[in-house]
């Protein structure tokens, strides 16, 4: 850096001074506001600690001490990151990878902010429908009737009246006696003129038709007249319950009502609790809100959808005493044209729907369940109801979680559910279409383009395949990220400080260059955007890099390099730049591996797969690519690890609808699936206890002469049972502070000053280290220190080869990025290495690339290669086109996402796949295989 680090000016760079979070080595850095930074560097080369450890926790920090004081005093204890200072820091907002929703009524709708304008619109413009005639629903204002009356020549004679409703348990003249109470003296008898008094001295019965006379009037345009009318109106409409008749004498007689009804049948007015599933008002009735219900499942009605109805498909009709329900189907199909012979998964929508519905020929399958539920009471009926049974889809809300009658309000023939259900990229159509009346362009053009705005950034971001339905508790680390990211620029904040954790994860490169758009968009806008990123499309986009290293751990925390790509040439010869510049690179194998035993996926059509059959090869490293939400995770997660897993006994999950799995699948002993989810679920959970080297260590610390003096065993050195644990912290280490309006906070414990074991326990040492500092080692540290215990090293040794050279042995699993953790798995795959090669294992990532430099993948490629080469097979969901040049198989899925996507576009090498012209993955893959 050509000038010191306290010549800059705060106003246009944020300071960094003397930064020592982590493995950071006194680091001082100028990070230019209101550009797009991306910080690099070799997985745990400190990138984290300086964009997250350091700069957010004090714009977090910042932030608390703005607070007041009665605020400050539950956050007093909030530190300061370790360094000198930092000057110039805007508010800061952390995009991580992390999906932090588990709520299970959270939606991508909810989460970006979508559903909530849209159902503000539908509040304000929607129109009510009658289910029964499909007219508009409307009731009729004071303000309608007297422009009606208003409307007709002056000097008109007019009558208002209104229905004498004779209340239950009341007589005629009960309720005469009462209205003359009132100060009414005149009805309306079968239309005519009839004073109360009079009608009382005769006999009146409940044949005749009373009306209520409100008032007699004459048609005045002055301002008097119209307070008079509209208030003889607000009165009948009260006489009446809601409904009240205006005769202008001589001319016409039209009757009004301000109740919300037609056909018979009375409307919920539209309101935003109408349309909220998280409110008990507008949450569905049969399912609370929750879209799905314990009902008959038709995926077990109709098992295998490829036999005709003439061969069986319906499973419950099959036996003897049940076939008299599909017989009826059988003779009489020809009479309304069904064709009986004809698979299931081929009939029309309408066809498999008059399965379930029946007509005057047959009952259906539902009217079958009906019967069924009758004969509860006999054991037989009960069990074969549960057979069928299981969780589907609520039919009342269809998923969406919203009342039935909810799905009456429309605009431009579409109701809210109808749109929760599409994909984004067609809402976005749908809302850029839309035709309204100039009233109604007025009211909504504001909500309008909040909604439009959204749509457009989440089909920028690239995931205009996701509904807004959709859970958020099932997205990927990087959809979930880049929703958040959608979502804050929806928000159009300016003078932020936003830090993004590897935006780029989970993204085809098709879909990096419009990620790309979406960060400048938000430096445009007036913010600091700084992006940890590997990814050398962002890198070329940035307006500084800032490469930290030279390696990992300890050998990293510095600064190696600050500044424009283009510039780095000569400047540094750091990874990242020997990786730019071509010096270093990732190298094609030398040999395809062949193989001659596979498994094939049979229909596979979960989601948006459309009926694909998918062999896999065994024995050797297959990739699945394609675009984002292209159904690769569906095929390897939701089909074909729990249909394994289930042959094995390993799993219960419940399986995508495919037909079967066939081929060698036998072969497979064994299925693992390595993926980022945290590698325990308590935050004591870390890599040592992880790929059990701790066990060899608390032995070798019991067999200590000093241990041995004292009684101590193994478990006094173990941090999750009682003994020799600090019992303040529990052997946490750190103390959980629960805050009442934001993220709970982990202090350091008081009594044991985070090193988590009794004094008397820490004076036991093993080559002047105690059992604290053993756990405060990075694995590399660790393999040089236990290098004459055999045990140990051969344990952890596994987390050096994948990479994780610089994680220290007792880091919390919950300090682990998603790659990370997924790496610690493969770790301690590896390290069991002898007992893998009796078996033959099937291993599934899911994209093992995320948080890796061009250097680490080299060592992932290593590990992978490894894992074959005993014997195993390895199938891999990916982008990253240096794990898929290196694959044995491709199998590419496509050609676009959502409901473009769900179709087999290529399965073979590598070099046939880049010979195909109208492919994305191909075009890309291209590129490093002629490179």
């Amino acid at each position: 850096m050509a000038k010191s680090i306290d010549q800059y000016d705060p106003k246009k760079f944020i300071i960094i001074k003397g930064a020592r979070v982590n493995n950071l080595k006194n680091l001082d850095v100028a990070i230019p506001r209101d550009q797009l930074v991306v910080i690099t560097g070799l997985s745990g080369s400190g990138k984290s600690s300086l964009a997250f450890d350091t700069l957010f926790a004090e714009g977090q920090r910042k932030y608390v001490e703005s607070l007041s004081s009665y605020a400050r005093q539950f956050l007093g204890r909030m530190e300061k990151p370790e360094v000198d200072y930092i000057k110039g820091v805007a508010p800061a907002i952390a995009i991580e990878q992390k999906v932090s929703s588990r709520n299970p009524r959270s939606t991508v709708g909810t989460t970006t902010e979508i559903y909530d304008y849209m159902k503000l619109l539908f509040a304000r413009i929607g129109i009510t429908y009658s289910p029964v005639s499909c007219k508009a629903v409307r009731k009729d204002s004071v303000t309608d009737v007297v422009d009606f009356m208003l409307r007709h020549e002056e000097g008109e004679k007019l009558i208002i009246s209104a229905p004498m409703n004779i209340k239950k348990g009341r007589t005629v003249e009960e309720e005469l006696k009462i209205l003359l109470s009132k100060g009414y003296t005149r009805i309306l008898l079968d239309g005519e003129t009839a004073f109360i008094e009079d009608l009382l001295q005769t006999k009146v019965t409940k044949k005749h038709a009373f009306e209520i006379l409100i008032d007699r009037a004459v048609v005045k345009n002055d301002e008097e007249n119209q307070f008079r009318l509209a208030d003889s109106v607000q009165t009948a409409f009260f006489e009446g319950e809601g409904r009240c008749k205006v005769n202008i004498v001589g001319k016409e007689t039209r009757e009004f009502s301000d109740i919300f009804e037609l056909d018979g049948i009375r409307f919920e007015e539209p309101t935003i609790n109408l349309f909220s599933f998280n409110n008990p008002y507008g949450a569905c009735r049969r399912c609370e809100g929750f879209g799905k219900i314990l009902g008959i499942d038709p995926e077990m009605v109709i098992p295998d959808p490829n036999l005709s109805v003439y061969e069986g498909a319906i499973a419950p009709w099959r036996g003897e005493t049940m076939q008299k329900w599909n017989e009826p189907l059988v003779k009489n199909g020809i009479r309304f044209d069904f064709p009986i012979h004809r698979a299931v998964n081929e009939l029309t929508e309408a066809e498999h729907e008059l399965l379930w519905t029946g007509n005057e020929y047959f009952e259906g399958l539902n009217e079958f369940f009906k019967h069924l539920e009758s004969k509860t009471h006999k054991i037989q009926y009960r069990v074969m109801l549960s057979r069928y049974r299981g969780r589907t889809v609520c039919p009342d809300c269809r998923g969406t979680r919203l009342r039935k009658d909810a799905g009456y309000v429309k605009i431009n023939g579409a109701s809210l559910t109808d749109l929760v259900l599409k994909p984004v990229d067609q809402l976005s159509g749908f809302f850029q279409n839309l035709q309204l009346t100039d009233h109604q362009q007025a009211v909504a053009k504001r909500i309008l383009s909040e909604i439009t705005n959204r749509l457009s950034y989440l089909e920028k971001v690239g995931l205009g395949y996701l509904s807004l339905n959709r859970l958020t508790n099932t997205l990927s680390g990087g959809e979930f990220q880049r929703i958040k990211l959608a979502t804050s620029l929806g928000s159009a904040l300016v003078g932020s400080m936003y830090i993004l954790d590897e935006p780029s994860i989970g993204l085809h490169p098709r879909d990096t260059d419009r990620l790309i758009e979406v960060l400048l968009s938000l430096k445009k806008l007036g913010n600091s955007v700084i992006v940890v990123e590997h990814e050398e499309k962002v890198m070329e986009a940035a307006d500084q890099i800032i490469d930290i290293g030279p390696a990992a751990g300890v050998h990293g925390g510095e600064l190696v390099y600050q500044g424009r790509i283009d510039q780095m040439n000569g400047q540094t010869d750091s990874y990242t730049a020997k990786y730019l510049r071509g010096d270093e690179k990732i190298e094609l194998p030398t040999r395809r591996r062949k193989w001659n035993q596979s498994l094939t996926i049979e229909k596979a059509r979960e989601n948006n797969l459309r009926n694909i059959n998918v062999e896999i090869p065994l024995g050797v490293m297959t990739v699945v690519t394609g675009v984002s939400g292209s159904g690769k995770s569906t095929l390897v997660k939701k089909i074909l690890y729990p249909a394994i897993g289930k042959m094995l006994g390993v799993t219960g999950e419940a399986t995508g609808k495919h037909d079967k799995i066939s081929g060698d699948y036998k072969r497979i002993d064994q299925i693992e699936f390595v993926d980022q989810n945290p590698i325990g679920k308590s935050s004591r959970s870390n890599p040592v206890t992880y790929v059990k080297a701790y066990d060899a260590i608390r032995q070798l610390f019991s067999e200590l002469p000093q241990s041995k003096n004292n009684g101590f065993k193994p478990a006094h050195f173990s941090f999750n049972v009682d003994g020799g644990r600090c019992e303040v912290c529990e052997g946490e280490g750190t103390v959980k502070i629960e805050m009442q309006f934001m993220a709970d906070l982990n202090l350091e414990c008081e009594n044991c000053k985070g090193k988590r074991f009794k004094k008397e326990i820490l004076e036991v040492k093993y080559k002047e280290k105690d059992i604290s500092e053993i756990l405060d080692l990075t694995v590399e540290e660790a393999i040089e220190f236990f290098d004459d215990k055999a045990a140990i090293v051969n344990k952890i040794k596994p987390l050096f080869d994948v990479g994780l050279g610089y994680v220290k042995l007792g880091q919390s699993s919950s300090s682990l990025s998603g790659g990370e953790a997924q790496r610690v798995k493969l770790a301690s795959f590896l390290g069991k290495g002898g007992n893998i090669k009796k078996d033959h294992v099937m291993f599934i990532f899911d994209e093992p690339t995320t948080g890796l430099h061009f250097h680490d993948i080299k060592k992932l490629l290593d590990a992978l290669n490894a894992l074959v080469n005993d014997g195993n097979s390895v199938l891999i969901i990916e982008h990253n086109m240096e794990i898929v040049k290196n694959a044995d198989w491709i199998i590419d899925l496509g050609p676009e996402g959502g409901e473009n996507g769900g179709n087999l576009c290529f399965a073979g090498l590598p070099e046939d796949m880049v010979k195909l012209a109208e492919n994305h993955t191909a075009r890309y893959l291209k590129e490093k295989l002629t490179s």
